[in-house]
């Protein structure tokens, strides 16, 4: 469903991301691991179109993606909720989970559907998040399933979330999970970000980790193993663990 290869970025004399080649499948969940610093930021930045590679492909459904705005990447069908919470805090919950979807010709809401919508995208939350209160008003973990509904909304294929949990109470994390299962379920793909390997664990059908902006390995689910992950994320910090050619 969507394939980089050899995607690179560099700042100057800082590589970023060297040339990143993978293949994620369509129904999976799959998970980009890497300390601070690994390219995961960086490889978020070049699928959601904010910055441009400097060589490389990306690859939606087959066809060749120019993702050098974020409308085009948007118009090919992948949303992403980012590690920082952007809401416009003087407008409201509706206004804020409709953001940019009222622009997109093909699917304008109707006025009088605009609260039902935005009530839909909400529904997987437990927290029950008031749609008519300014979004400045709420605490961060209703924000963060503000922003998560306003990429629901637009109804990706291809979803990316950026270390989405840290922000939400438990109860709403737990709804995170089974909406992203149901995602994938329903032939989705989600590029999850994380650093919890407890997350990892319950939720990657597969796992790409990055070192040093390289690709260093993609696990398949039946291959996940915490201390295999964390050595492959960073060989030398492993107690104990044995240095590989």
């Amino acid at each position: 469903m969507l394939e980089i290869a050899d995607l690179s970025k560099r700042y100057g004399e800082t590589v970023a991301l060297d040339g990143a080649t993978v293949s994620f499948r369509a129904g999976t969940i799959h998970t980009i691991l890497g300390e601070n610093g690994s390219g995961k930021s960086t490889l978020v930045k070049l699928l959601s179109g904010i910055v441009k590679p400097d060589r490389g492909s990306i690859r939606v459904a087959g066809g060749a993606l120019a993702a050098d705005t974020p409308a085009k990447v948007q118009a090919a069908g992948i949303a992403t909720v980012f590690q920082e919470v952007l809401v416009a805090p003087d407008r409201s919950v509706v206004d804020n989970v409709l953001l940019g979807v009222d622009g997109l010709a093909r699917r304008r809401i109707p006025r009088a559907d605009r609260r039902r919508v935005t009530a839909e995208a909400l529904a997987f939350a437990r927290t029950a998040v008031p749609i008519d209160a300014l979004a400045g008003s709420l605490p961060l973990a209703a924000l963060q399933l503000v922003v998560l509904a306003r990429a629901l909304v637009r109804r990706p294929r291809i979803l990316i979330l950026d270390e989405v949990t840290a922000a939400i109470d438990f109860a709403d994390r737990e709804a995170v999970f089974q909406l992203m299962e149901g995602f994938a379920r329903d032939g989705g793909l989600i590029l999850f970000i994380t650093h919890r390997m407890d997350e990892v664990m319950r939720l990657s059908n597969a796992v790409t980790v990055l070192r040093n902006g390289r690709v260093v390995d993609t696990v398949a689910r039946a291959d996940l193993a915490p201390a295999r992950l964390l050595e492959l994320m960073a060989p030398a910090t492993v107690p104990g663990g044995h240095h590989h050619g």
